[in-house]
C-alpha cells in the first residue's frame, strides 16, 4: 500500500551556514560512500530461500559476499535477510530488498566496507532503470544537507549455489546504516510514534518538504515514521527528519507508483504540498532562494548522467523546470504552498497507511 502523511518544513537559511555546521568533525568518513565509482557485488548462497523468506520476522541466512575493486578480489561471509514493506510483497517485486549484516567483521578493516554493520541493499524490483533513477534522488538530497542518507550505486548479482542459477547483473543502491548516519550529524535515531511534525526544526523541516514537493512524493509521515527518520541532537535537542525511499515519486516514476485515493491526485507526477499551514509565504522565501542557489548542481545529476536514457533525461529536465516556475512565480507558489491552509482541500489529510497495511499483510499471511 502507499502511505502518505502531513508533515511539518524545515530550511537552512543559506547553504553555506548549513553545510558547516551539520557534520560530526569526529566522525571518520566510511569508504564506502566516498566515491560515485559503480562496482560489482556478488551474494552467493540459497537465493530461492533467501527471496522467500518474506514474512514480518524474516530470518538472516548465511550468504558468501564478495566484490572486486581496485582489481583486489574480496569474499566475506555475511548474514542476510529480506526487509521492506510495499516492496518486499512478491505480488510487487519479485526480488526483494535485502539487509546486509557485516556483523562488524574484523576483515572489513581494510576494505572499503570498513565500519559497516547493517547496509540496506534496494534491488530492482521490476526494471534497473528505476533503481538508478530513485539513487540520483538520493544525490539531490545530499546536495541540500548533509542530514541525509549517504548512497552507493552497485550492479548486483545472485548465485543460487543449490540450483546453479546466476540472476543476470543488474543495479542496486547500498544505503548508508541509519545509526552512521546519525552518528555522523552528531544525533541519535529517535523511534517515537506521533510525533507532532511542528516539533520539527523548522529550518531543516522547510528544506526537507520542499524536495519532496520537487520530487513529486507524498509518501511520506513524520507521524508514523513512513519513510522519514527523525534524528536527535546530541548537541541542542532539535529533532530533523531524514526522508529516504522515493520509489513513490514522481520523478522515479515507478510503474506501480500511485496516489492515495484521499488526496485526490490523479498521478504520482502531480505534485502536492504535504505540509502544515504557513500564512506567511515570506516563510518560504530562504527555503526557495537555497533550491534556486542549487538549480545548476541539480539539473547536473541529470543532465551529466550517462546511464539514463535521453527520453528520461528530457522528461525529467522538464519535470524540474516546473518546479522552478512555481517557487519563483508568486501566483503559483502561493497556491501550491498554501494548499495545507485551505479547509477544503485534502493538504492536512493524515492518512494512517502503515497500520492499514500491518491489517492487509496479516490477513494476506493467513490466506
Amino acid at each position: 500500500m502507499r502511505f502518505f502523511f502531513v508533515l511539518i518544513l524545515s530550511l537552512c537559511f543559506t547553504w553555506e551556514i548549513c553545510a558547516q555546521n551539520e557534520t560530526n568533525s569526529s566522525y571518520e568518513p566510511s569508504p564506502l560512500f566516498e566515491s560515485d565509482e559503480i562496482f560489482e557485488i556478488k551474494l552467493k548462497g540459497d537465493i530461492r530461500k533467501l527471496f522467500n523468506d518474506r514474512k514480518e520476522n524474516a530470518k538472516y541466512h548465511p550468504i558468501v559476499f564478495s566484490y572486486e575493486i581496485n582489481n583486489q578480489h574480496h569474499s566475506i561471509d555475511i548474514r542476510v535477510k529480506t526487509r521492506g514493506h510495499f516492496r518486499k510483497m512478491r505480488v510487487n517485486c519479485a526480488i526483494p530488498p535485502l539487509l546486509l549484516n557485516f556483523d562488524t567483521l574484523p576483515d572489513l578493516a581494510q576494505t572499503i566496507f570498513k565500519g559497516q554493520n547493517k547496509l540496506k541493499l534496494v534491488t530492482t524490483c521490476v526494471d534497473e532503470k528505476f533503481v538508478v533513477q530513485e539513487y540520483l534522488v538520493y544525490k539531490i538530497y545530499q546536495l541540500i544537507t548533509e542530514k541525509s542518507f549517504r548512497v552507493r550505486l552497485v550492479k548486483v548479482i545472485f548465485e543460487d549455489i543449490n540450483r546453479n542459477k546466476i540472476r543476470n547483473t543488474s543495479y542496486g543502491i547500498l544505503l548508508e546504516d541509519q545509526d552512521n548516519m546519525a552518528v555522523r550529524n552528531s544525533s541519535a535515531i529517535r523511534k517515537q510514534l506521533q510525533v507532532n511534525p511542528e516539533t520539527i526544526d523548522k529550518v531543516y523541516f522547510l528544506k526537507m518538504s520542499v524536495f519532496q514537493f520537487l520530487i513529486g512524493n507524498t509518501d511520506w509521515s513524520i507521524q508514523y515514521l513512513h519513510n522519514i527518520k527523525i534524528l536527535n541532537s546530541e548537541n541542542n535537542s532539535s529533532l530533523y527528519a531524514v526522508p529516504y525511499d522515493f520509489d513513490m515519486s514522481g520523478i522515479v516514476n515507478t510503474p506501480y507508483a500511485a496516489p492515495a485515493e484521499a488526496l485526490q491526485l490523479s498521478s504520482v507526477r502531480d505534485r502536492r504540498y504535504r505540509g502544515y499551514c504557513l500564512d506567511d509565504m515570506s516563510e518560504f522565501e530562504s527555503t526557495f532562494q537555497l533550491f534556486n542557489e542549487l538549480k545548476k548542481e541539480i539539473y547536473a545529476i541529470y543532465e551529466n548522467n550517462t546511464i539514463l536514457d535521453k527520453a528520461y533525461k528530457k522528461n525529467t529536465l522538464k519535470y524540474l523546470d516546473r518546479f522552478y516556475e512555481i517557487i519563483n512565480d508568486k501566483k503559483l507558489s502561493k497556491r501550491e504552498f498554501r494548499y495545507p491552509c485551505n479547509p477544503n482541500g485534502t493538504g492536512n489529510i493524515v492518512i494512517q497507511g502503515l497500520k492499514k497495511y500491518k491489517q492487509e499483510d496479516k490477513k494476506n499471511s493467513d490466506k
